[in-house]
């Protein structure tokens, strides 16, 4: 079986090059099967990252939903699952503060456009040389940012004025609040991350953050605890999609989201190669880079006419379809179906959920995110500790463009000086 080194330069979707080789009855089992394992982990996550973003969890389901599909049908990897993705809550959070779910709309489509021709040019062998210490810096950063911004929906605290951005400023406001805890909604909160992790240790193959999510949503109902719910905050999810539309443009707006749809740009461009890459190596293939680039912009495109959040590559979920045995993106496809068909069909369900328990779904995200070996192998060199020390540093100081951007000058100052003066013996 060919594993798609001789084509992995071509801008053609790796769905065409399914359906050409020959598409059987047993491939679509599979894929049937891999898809709804992906969707019932996709559910509780596309709301969490959406409410933690700042918008309503509608909005993370409609990029899941039309995101994630084009991500598949277009894209250049066989199992790359498209949808949000923790590592924009920060960035998606920003844009939403400052310039309205508008200027998020706005931003997102911007961002699909510069995508879409970065994969067109074939620039995207660029991004494998963002060097690997980045990379690890400005993920743990994302990770640590994420777990930071769930405390208040975790212990349901109650803050005397908007919750600050930064993180200083940030964990100051919430050590204030602490006399506002719920204990019930902690309590709910704690309890679905134990559950998450005590399942992944005792039945890893099991829909831990559901059942986590679902058994938090009955224990809230049936006791009438005083908590937050998706309901109480936002009201009953829509039963379908909206009508596309395009987000209201200006050129005064335009120029002052461009900074934000450029950061976009480069995050999703590192987060769905990177994702990619996980692919392969679990599936022994080669992804379409370029090919992936066009897709994930057009999926950004596509999230932003029907009102949805960023998308992107995401990697538990692309990992949770090559275990489930997917054969092709077909299965990507189903799963962003089955998510559609939960939203026709369920939605008032959703309302019942609390927002603690979907904060603890995201500590359990942070945590994972956060590849904390490596860090501590990184670490254990002073060039390479160096530039993830700069990089994790200004992402949690300043912002995430910023980190990337200074862990790269730093890293490229290195380099220079180590071949300029390279150590004994090497």
């Amino acid at each position: 079986m060919p594993d798609g080194s001789a084509t992995s330069h071509q801008l053609w979707p790796k769905l065409a090059t399914t359906l050409r080789e020959g598409y059987r009855l047993d491939a679509f089992r599979r894929d049937a099967v891999a898809a709804l394992t992906v969707a019932i982990v996709a559910l509780p996550l596309s709301m969490a990252i959406a409410v933690a973003s700042g918008v309503s969890p509608a909005r993370g389901l409609y990029a899941a939903i039309v995101g994630g599909f084009v991500v598949s049908a277009l894209g250049g990897s066989r199992f790359q699952i498209g949808g949000p993705a923790g590592a924009f809550i920060v960035l998606v959070a920003a844009t939403v503060a400052r310039f309205g779910v508008e200027g998020l709309l706005l931003t997102v489509l911007l961002s699909g456009l510069m995508l879409t021709v970065l994969g067109a040019l074939r620039l995207g062998g660029l991004v494998r040389h963002i060097p690997h210490a980045v990379t690890v810096g400005f993920t743990a950063g994302i990770a640590i940012t994420i777990l930071a911004s769930q405390l208040k929906d975790l212990a349901g605290l109650r803050l005397a004025a908007p919750e600050p951005g930064p993180m200083l400023p940030k964990l100051v406001a919430l050590a204030q609040a602490l006399p506002t805890v719920s204990p019930a909604a902690l309590g709910l909160g704690l309890g679905c991350v134990a559950t998450i992790f005590v399942l992944k240790l005792l039945r890893p193959t099991w829909p831990g953050m559901l059942i986590a999510v679902v058994g938090a949503s009955a224990a809230a109902a049936f006791f009438h605890l005083p908590v937050a719910t998706i309901a109480s905050r936002f009201g009953e999810l829509p039963h379908g999609l909206p009508a596309p539309r395009f987000p209201t443009i200006s050129l005064p707006l335009v120029m002052q989201v461009l900074p934000t749809a450029l950061s976009f740009t480069l995050l999703g461009a590192i987060e769905s190669l990177l994702s990619a890459k996980v692919a392969d190596g679990m599936t022994a293939r080669k992804h379409r880079s370029n090919m992936e680039l066009v897709a994930q912009g057009v999926a950004n495109i596509a999230s932003a006419l029907f009102g949805g959040v960023s998308v992107t590559g995401t990697i538990a979920r692309t990992a949770t379809n090559v275990r489930a045995g997917a054969r092709s993106p077909v299965a990507g496809m189903l799963h962003a179906a089955f998510l559609l068909l939960f939203l026709l069909l369920a939605a008032p369900l959703a309302g019942f959920v609390p927002l603690s328990a979907l904060a603890g779904v995201l500590i359990v995200v942070s945590w994972t995110m956060a590849e904390k070996a490596e860090v501590v192998r990184l670490l254990r060199n002073w060039r390479t500790g160096t530039v993830l020390a700069t990089t994790l540093g200004l992402t949690l100081a300043k912002d995430l463009t910023f980190g990337i951007t200074a862990g790269c000058l730093v890293a490229t100052v290195l380099w220079l000086a180590h071949r300029a003066v390279p150590e004994e013996g090497v």
